[in-house]
């Protein structure tokens, strides 16, 4: 008898059950954009898209990404922004400030996640760094005021003898017409000389280091920028060629063969930017949320380029670098 009503109540059980799951709420999957300076095709934003997997955001699962990717023709950016407002993504995630820029010129609406913009308040993509307000967030690549100081600081302490610096910079980058004037005031300071070259496309840079080395410039002094970050060798190649010292922002710049970096841990911000894509995909709104500055910053000195160019690094430098290559 058992069976037999077992038998009987199975087929309305089932039902029961399926019923229930046909009303079940299907999976969130979120659309993000990304607007990529020069290209999206990074080892940082492998770094970025990873810490989203640790988070529950998996591409291809329960994440679409469209991503667009100028590969140096920064003059597409703006259309591309365009193209992404269009798509209605939840988010869009902009790398380096000409990214940002297109994006807020295309939206006040989307939300937009930043990565390594070096000062989002001063370019007015946010109102202050505590509250931005706006549609705008994320992370910083410096810390605007006495940053440049510490640059030449230590390029100083590796370069005593030095008097006159090339230093080259993309007046097509937002973030290098701001903070080039902060670097005007301790250069003097510390008795260098500067000879400013602009460069604004990627084809440029061997003449600028050509140029620098002309006008008898002793080091080069790299503002960060995709033009000359990509491939990281672009530079500290033609540094090396010109037999001038170089020094930029990024560890990859000393890995290469430039001879210093002194600037944030690049890796870190990148794992920090995903926590604002999930947080704002959870709920808040990137106006809410603080940007975040760098806090870690490492100094890399690359003494194999010392050494080919025939410099003597100061042991008490060494000592207190994150990361000597020898």
């Amino acid at each position: 008898m058992r069976r037999f009503i077992a038998l009987v109540l199975l087929p309305f059980v089932m039902l029961f059950f399926a019923s229930a799951a046909a009303t079940q709420p299907a999976p969130k999957v979120a659309r993000i954009g990304m607007l990529c300076a020069p290209k999206c095709d990074t080892v940082y934003n492998t770094v970025f898209f990873d810490e989203l997997r640790k988070l529950g955001w998996v591409e291809g699962a329960n994440l679409v990404v469209e991503r667009k990717d100028p590969d140096n023709r920064l003059d597409q950016l703006p259309t591309f922004a365009a193209d992404l407002v269009q798509s209605k993504p939840d988010l869009i995630v902009v790398v380096a400030a000409q990214a940002a820029l297109a994006a807020k010129n295309a939206t006040s609406d989307v939300p937009i996640v930043m990565l390594f913009v070096g000062d989002p308040v001063g370019l007015g993509f946010a109102a202050n760094f505590a509250k931005p307000s706006g549609n705008m967030t994320g992370v910083t690549a410096l810390v605007p005021g006495d940053f440049a100081g510490k640059q030449l600081d230590i390029l100083r302490a590796a370069l005593p003898r030095v008097k006159r610096v090339a230093i080259i910079i993309n007046p097509a980058n937002p973030n290098h017409r701001r903070l080039y004037p902060e670097t005007v005031a301790p250069a003097a300071k510390l008795g260098f000389e500067i000879d400013l070259l602009e460069v604004r496309e990627a084809d440029g840079v061997p003449a600028a280091v050509a140029a620098a080395k002309a006008q008898g410039a002793e080091a080069l002094y790299l503002f960060a920028d995709t033009i000359f970050s990509f491939p990281p060798n672009r530079v500290p190649d033609l540094a090396a060629q010109a037999g001038l010292p170089s020094m930029s922002l990024e560890v990859a710049f000393a890995k290469a063969g430039g001879l210093m970096a002194y600037g944030p841990d690049f890796f870190h911000m990148a794992r920090r930017g995903a926590h604002y894509v999930d947080q704002i995909l959870n709920g808040p709104k990137a106006g809410e949320l603080p940007i975040e500055q760098p806090t870690k910053f490492l100094t890399v000195i690359n003494l194999k380029t010392a050494k080919s160019l025939g410099l003597e690094i100061p042991a008490s430098l060494a000592a207190t670098a994150d990361e000597v290559i020898e």
